[in-house]
């Protein structure tokens, strides 16, 4: 699942700044520190980036990230979500053999490791780009709606009310649930 792979790709990011900032000033991030202060940047896509935070996040890199294993980490990031965003499926799978076949050696410990998830993981991965990035998103949004609905159905005596519930509350009458977003 694409959004579970990128979430995935997201957290080494973050643990590696925040392990990076740890040995270099021997504290958490604060503020004024330049690792922390782009922290939100290194989350974004580098499409979705101005030129001035360009130049903010290049600046914040090199003067907190000695060894660059932030910015590698960063580019690693970017390529993973660089084989989700490909227009041809094709051109994803590429892109996507060449991230499971290189993370696994890179030097920056975090992104080795994701490196090893996604070629346990290849195969699920891979698959994305033989099925027309058909995913399973429609049935989990059903069922997070279901575990929601489970969570606040308090005081149901019969089950008959409780099915009633969840089919109330994921029948697309909503208006958060207008229609499909992918048409």
């Amino acid at each position: 699942d694409a959004f579970h792979v990128v979430k995935l790709g997201t957290q080494v990011l973050d643990e590696t700044r925040r392990r990076v900032q740890q040995e270099t000033l021997h504290r958490r991030g604060h503020k004024e520190d330049p690792l922390y202060r782009v922290r939100g940047l290194l989350r974004r896509g580098r499409e979705h980036l101005t030129d001035r935070q360009v130049a903010k996040l290049e600046a914040c890199l090199q003067a907190g990230d000695p060894a660059w294993e932030v910015t590698i980490a960063w580019h690693a990031y970017q390529q993973l979500r660089s084989m989700y965003q490909a227009d041809d499926p094709a051109e994803g799978r590429r892109i996507a053999e060449q991230v499971i076949g290189s993370f696994p050696t890179c030097p920056v410990p975090e992104v080795a490791r994701l490196g090893r998830t996604l070629k346990q993981w290849k195969d699920h991965v891979l698959a994305r780009f033989d099925t027309h990035r058909i995913s399973n998103g429609g049935t989990e949004a059903v069922n997070l709606i279901i575990e929601k609905t489970r969570r606040l159905a308090h005081g149901f005596r019969t089950f008959e009310h409780y099915r009633l519930r969840i089919l109330l509350a994921a029948s697309g009458t909503r208006a958060y649930r207008r229609g499909p977003a992918h048409a």
